[in-house]
């Protein structure tokens, strides 16, 4: 059994065959696991600080990601995860300049009323409701990718507005002055508000609402602790360095050609399951794939993201009463993130200085890195100057995913479609061909995080069991069965 890519989803599948008494070779071309789970150290040995280039957060209603985190015995280094406007003393951009969460209500609803005056002149509106209108302007315009901001905004004026107005909002502001808004509560209590949305609001909700949860979680000491520890506890081979360069799919097996330097040969497996990306899966040689698997190779969208973190001296942050979360900083950087000073004292601390989306990324990952991380540190310096002081910035690192490269892709979004559409493209992506099963979050029902890496894994390895590959054992003593417990 061949599983094509060491990523969560490859990792997971190849576990799961294997407690089904399969024998199973994983192939991965970098020269590490985890794929888009990416932890980078400054520095060698335990305590070095680190900073996450790749997935960074685990919602706790994440059910299959947390089975295997308490499976591989990491449920004790479960952490709270801070995020955009969970701390006070952050910044947001406004008309005003970066202004404090604390203190951005004011100038956040004065830019709010000026924008409805002119593209709803005469609208009647009530503070509750300019209130609800400034917070979600703010989490868009933070969160969301060029492409998308204007066309959002245009929506809440539209639309949500309306809605919202026959909503009793008062239960769900925050604040002496009741100038903040709980949009989780609010969205909770009133699911009508959704069905008014457009497509593309109603999509993006869904990431708006998750990323700002006060109910995410991180792995301390890094979140590649678990694609890393699941690798330890498979019986076969992970071969690092090995990329997959052509497929073809037969109905009684499945070839795949693979080059280890200069050296190419192929492998013959009964069943294999393909955890590459589909950006990385159009630029192989494809052979017996159907015209539609063909077509949705093309059809799902992926979204490039671009990370720029700095090594510093110090966590000069802390001065400022910053302890954690993030500042919408706008500009070319949008968020900037404070972890956790996790490493060992003397060894400095880490800052994610720039975390981008769509366009925004993709300019940035077209740069070359050094030219990138200068932009950063000038741009992010008029936030906070202590980087520009000598000796501050330790050392930079960055990764673009989506930078063109086939092996770097961004993640897999469904912005703008219909439920309907997204179930029919997910049941397109996850379809097998013949022999050939396919997992990643591009096959699941959780684009763009772990969660959906795990869910396809398990389904891919469902499928095929149910082709009558699968040979079922009991789990081993002690063993929790994470498809049982999910």
């Amino acid at each position: 059994m061949l599983v094509l890519g060491a990523g969560m989803a490859g990792l997971v599948a190849a576990y799961e065959l294997e407690r089904r008494g399969h024998r199973v070779e994983v192939l991965e071309a970098r020269p590490r696991v985890g794929g888009r789970v990416h932890t980078h150290r400054f520095g060698p040995g335990y305590g070095a600080p680190s900073v996450e280039l790749g997935a960074m957060r685990i919602p706790d209603r994440h059910r299959h990601t947390l089975a295997y985190v308490r499976l591989l015995g990491l449920d004790g280094e479960l952490r709270p995860f801070s995020t955009l406007l969970s701390e006070e003393n952050a910044y947001l951009r406004t008309a005003a300049g970066f202004t404090r969460v604390r203190d951005a209500a004011r100038p956040l609803c004065e830019s709010f009323r000026r924008d409805l005056e002119i593209h709803r002149p005469g609208l009647p509106h009530s503070h509750e409701v300019t209130v609800f209108g400034a917070w979600l302007t703010a989490i868009v315009d933070a969160i969301a990718p060029p492409d998308l901001r204007e066309a959002l905004r245009a929506d809440l004026r539209r639309q949500l507005l309306d809605l919202v107005a026959h909503v009793d909002l008062l239960p769900h502001l925050r604040g002496a002055a009741g100038d903040r808004v709980n949009l989780h509560s609010l969205f909770s209590a009133h699911p009508e508000l959704r069905a008014g949305c457009s497509g593309r609001l109603n999509s993006f909700l869904d990431d708006i609402l998750t990323e700002t949860s006060p109910a995410l979680l991180r792995l301390h000491g890094g979140m590649d602790r678990l694609p890393r520890r699941l690798a330890e506890r498979l019986r076969g081979p992970v071969r690092r360095g090995h990329r997959v360069v052509g497929v073809e799919v037969r109905r009684d097996d499945v070839l795949v050609r693979v080059r280890t330097g200069l050296r190419t040969s192929v492998r013959q497996a009964d069943f294999a399951v393909c955890a590459l990306p589909f950006p990385s899966l159009r630029h192989l040689d494809l052979r017996g794939f159907d015209a539609d698997k063909l077509a949705v190779l093309d059809d799902v969208d992926y979204c490039p993201a671009t990370k720029v973190a700095f090594h510093c001296r110090e966590p000069f942050w802390r001065a400022y009463g910053i302890e954690g979360g993030a500042s919408s900083t706008g500009g070319r950087i949008r968020q900037t993130y404070y972890p956790p000073v996790d490493g060992m004292p003397g060894r400095g601390a880490t800052l994610l200085a720039s975390y981008t989306i769509g366009e925004e990324a993709a300019r940035l990952g077209r740069m070359p890195a050094r030219r990138r991380h200068r932009l950063v540190l000038e741009e992010l310096g008029a936030l906070h100057p202590e980087l520009l002081r000598p000796g501050m910035v330790l050392g930079a690192v960055s990764t673009a995913w989506g930078d063109g490269s086939p092996w770097s892709v961004g993640c897999a979004t469904r912005w703008g479609k219909s439920p309907a559409a997204c179930e029919a493209e997910r049941a397109r992506a996850a379809r097998p061909v013949h022999r050939l099963f396919f997992a990643g979050e591009h096959c699941s029902s959780a684009p763009a995080w772990i969660e959906g890496a795990v869910e396809s894994a398990l389904g891919a390895v469902g499928d095929l069991t149910r082709f009558g590959a699968g040979r079922r054992t009991p789990a081993l003593p002690g063993r929790p069965d994470p498809a049982e417990a999910v």
